[in-house]
């Protein structure tokens, strides 16, 4: 016996689940506790509206399954019960609301329990600790005394020998969509691993086995021809064989940059599997497609008959109820009117004559008997009325239950509707993804009970694309190149070398700017870019040779005038707009020695002799504001 337990959520989902009538063969919802509804849609729903009006809590359910081992016989009700109670015992879930359903599926028998973890009268969570232990104690306990034997994982001496043989929830579901366990799978992959000895054959062979080497979240998976996705080392089944022997295997000739993704994988065999797919789903027969909708068109003509049923019914009801509160209020009506009646015979019967309805007319006993009654009256009809009031209060008590009564079964109608249309698109995924399975297995039998090949293109790797930003012009990228060559460049600058090449003149450098065509283009793209003009050649010895010529014919004239030091305003201002064109370093040097000379520096010489050094005149001092009350300041300003 194995149990399976889970918190959870999602009820509508699970229910759904449970009542799939395609995938099992016998299906019986044998016990449905603590909740109005009796399906298990409407009381998953109850006990989801219940978490979430009293607690915070998230998986407000526990699902348990119980799968006994058929090769031991079945168990009997009381036995499946019997280990229900311990269990809810044991996990403290006793009390709680719960369902029971069994399920038969291939000849196997098993149980699924479904409990509320939420106290409606302390409004929190039942909190399950170490549910799984617990579960194992109980299966001991339940197999110690009904006679059972138990797998080797509730031992630990055996348990080690079949540890990682569990099948994970991706494996079942991979073996479910495609019919090929991951036993059938580490097979082939080991097999092509072992008769590869390059690279290139080991990419081939898994083509042919349907496999497509891409990179994911790990640098080598395997996409097969289905889109199912596997760890590359996990599919070899060989321990002396590491993760890091592959990729040292592989990385050779197919590095991971250099490999599809996992979704390009997928995108690239989509077409090719759907080509096939659509072919034999075409040969595929109907029978099994048209006995299940013949099933749920059985199943949906009765919940349809009974909603036809139940709004006959109700509208029965409603005009029964009618006619018994119409009756019910005849009937009071008619009471009093008897009353009256009867009042009015029997004072009618009693009423004095002759002498004594003389003397009551004269001492006035007939007119204080005439009030007496009316007043009785008065008394009566408004006791009819409160009678009356209640009655048609109680009636519309009476109409407002029947018709919350009728709502309440309308919704369960209309809720089973939506199950029903639930389950039935479950049932028809269920019984896609079998004939899927099914045409996958037959088709794998035509090709050696392998795969069908996969061309990919994995021969060449492919090279890193260049990223480049579409938004940059071929300007600025040059530039760009350029600032980084010169600052990736390592090698040392040879001055020697750079001050010959720039001494030896523009033919130098017009021989080496005449090879390049574009250069006169790239120099104006420059200087259009930076606003500034580009110097490309660099001739130092006919500049300073030019600049000393272009001083000695300046200096012959008036450049040897000393200029005026007390220059105006709108000359300098001029002086600072001037934009300087021309270069005269003699010239510039001999009038910034004359222009200090006049401002009498050290270096200066004046036909008067030496001057005496001036001495700066001492300020006198400030005075001292006195400090004193503002009566003081009134009087110090008034003397």
């Amino acid at each position: 016996m194995i149990p399976f337990g889970s918190q959870r959520a999602l009820g509508q989902d699970l229910a759904t689940h449970l009542l799939n009538a395609h995938d099992n063969e016998t299906l019986e919802v044998a016990q449905v506790r603590g909740s109005v509804a009796r399906d298990l849609h409407g009381a998953f729903a109850e006990w989801e509206a219940v978490a979430h009006g009293l607690t915070r809590c998230r998986n407000y359910l526990y699902s348990l399954s119980i799968n006994p081992d058929p090769a031991q016989g079945r168990l009997t009700r009381e036995q499946y019960l019997d280990y229900v109670g311990r269990v809810e015992e044991r996990l403290g879930l006793a009390g709680q609301p719960r369902a029971v359903i069994f399920h038969e599926k291939h000849g196997r028998q098993h149980c699924h329990v479904v409990w509320s973890r939420i106290d409606a009268e302390k409004g929190t969570a039942r909190h399950l600790a170490f549910d799984h232990e617990k579960l194992m104690m109980v299966t001991r306990e339940f197999a110690r005394d009904h006679g059972l034997r138990l797998p080797d994982g509730y031992f630990r001496d055996r348990g080690d020998k079949q540890k990682g043989g569990q099948q994970s929830l991706y494996e079942r579901a991979q073996e479910a969509a495609t019919g090929l366990s991951k036993e059938e799978r580490m097979l082939h992959v080991t097999q092509a691993w072992r008769a590869s000895d390059s690279p290139k054959a080991f990419v081939r062979a898994l083509e042919e086995l349907g496999y497509v080497l891409a990179t994911g979240k790990r640098p080598y998976v395997l996409v097969d021809v289905y889109g199912e996705v596997n760890a590359l080392p996990k599919l070899i089944d060989d321990k002396t064989v590491r993760t890091k022997d592959i990729r040292a295997f592989l990385e050779t000739e197919f590095p991971p940059e250099s490999l599809p993704s996992v979704e390009e994988a997928q995108a690239m065999i989509a077409q090719h599997r759907r080509a096939i797919e659509d072919f034999n789903k075409a040969k595929a027969k109907t029978d099994e497609l048209d006995k299940l909708k013949a099933q749920q068109a059985q199943r949906l003509r009765g919940v349809e008959k009974d909603a036809a049923e139940l709004k006959v019914r109700q509208a029965r009801e409603r005009v029964e109820l009618s006619a018994q509160q119409k009756q019910q209020r005849s009937a009071l009506r008619a009471a009093y009117l008897d009353e009256m009646k009867r009042r009015k015979i029997e004072r009618a019967q009693h009423r004095p004559t002759g002498l004594a309805a003389f003397l009551g007319r004269i001492t006035g006993v007939a007119l204080m008997t005439r009030k007496l009654h009316k007043y009785r009256d008065r008394k009566r009809f408004e006791a009819f009325l409160a009678e009356r009031k209640q009655l048609l209060d109680r009636q519309g008590q009476e109409r407002l239950a029947l018709r919350r009564a009728q709502q309440v079964q309308a919704a369960d109608v209309n809720r089973n509707l939506r199950a029903l249309d639930q389950i039935e698109q479950r049932e028809c995924r269920s019984l896609e993804t079998a004939m899927l399975k099914q045409r996958r297995i037959e088709e794998r039998r035509r090709h050696d009970h392998r795969m069908p090949p996969v061309k990919a293109k994995t021969d060449t790797p492919k090279k890193a694309r260049r990223v480049t930003n579409p938004y940059t012009s071929t300007l600025a990228r040059e530039l760009a190149e350029r600032a980084a060559a010169r600052k990736s460049a390592a090698q040392a600058i040879d001055l020697k070398a750079e001050f010959s090449r720039a001494a030896a003149g523009p033919a130098a450098a017009g021989g080496e700017a005449s090879k390049a065509p574009g250069s006169a283009e790239k120099e104006r793209r420059l200087r259009r870019v930076t606003g500034r003009r580009v110097v490309t050649d660099v001739n130092l010895q006919g500049d300073f040779e030019h600049a000393a010529e272009r001083g000695r014919v300046e200096g012959s004239g008036e450049a040897d005038k000393a200029p005026n030091p007390h220059r105006t305003l709108a000359d300098y201002r001029a002086s600072k707009r001037r934009v300087i064109t021309d270069v005269n370093l003699e010239g510039d040097f001999e009038h910034a020695a004359t222009h200090r000379g006049n401002y009498g520096g050290e270096d200066s010489a004046s036909s008067d002799g030496p001057k005496p050094p001036i001495t700066p005149t001492p300020k006198p001092p400030r005075p001292r504001r006195p400090r004193g009350r503002n009566r003081d300041k009134d009087f110090d300003r008034d003397l």
